[in-house]
């Protein structure tokens, strides 16, 4: 039998526009553009950005503008900013998005799990009790219960609260 999961909102990543070179230089520098790139926030060292193939909805990521793939080297002061930025944006997924908790992490090197390893960056990840299922357990595969863009557009308008 035959198992058959429709994904439609992928159909973008599949057919969309390709960027060129590391994707998150590209949204670094492309302020103008936050609202299709879906940035909640952006400073002078970091910036927001949901990530779009979530694990579960409101998944975002904190990510420094300077493109390194080195921890070790990141200015201390910018890790400073990404922690309290990890504050707040914990603070806003619990508040706000009623996350019952929060996984954060970074995937350092290809080695160690980065889809994006050119470019460090870091995770938050909303979960709730019983936020798995069969499926999960089974067919190795997550189910997105929400539209992506409703869950940007709730963020967004609550990242002013917590981020500014």
């Amino acid at each position: 039998m035959e198992n058959i999961l429709y994904a439609p909102w992928r159909t973008d990543y599949i057919t969309g526009q390709k960027i060129e070179g590391c994707v998150f230089c590209h949204i670094s520098t492309h302020e103008e553009d936050d609202e299709t790139l879906h940035v909640l926030y952006r400073d002078e060292h970091c910036f927001i950005v949901m990530n779009r193939y979530p694990y579960t909805p409101g998944h975002f990521m904190i990510i420094p503008h300077r493109h390194t793939d080195s921890l070790e080297v990141l200015d201390p002061v910018v890790w400073l900013h990404m922690s309290t930025l990890a504050q707040k944006g914990v603070r806003m997924l619990k508040e706000s998005f009623g996350a019952h908790g929060v996984n954060l992490g970074m995937n350092l090197g290809r080695a160690g799990g980065a889809g994006i390893a050119e470019h460090i960056h870091l995770h938050l990840v909303p979960r709730w009790e019983r936020d798995t299922n069969f499926i999960t357990a089974i067919a190795q595969t997550r189910v997105y219960s929400t539209d992506f863009e409703v869950i940007f557009r709730r963020l967004k308008e609550a990242s002013e609260n917590y981020f500014l």
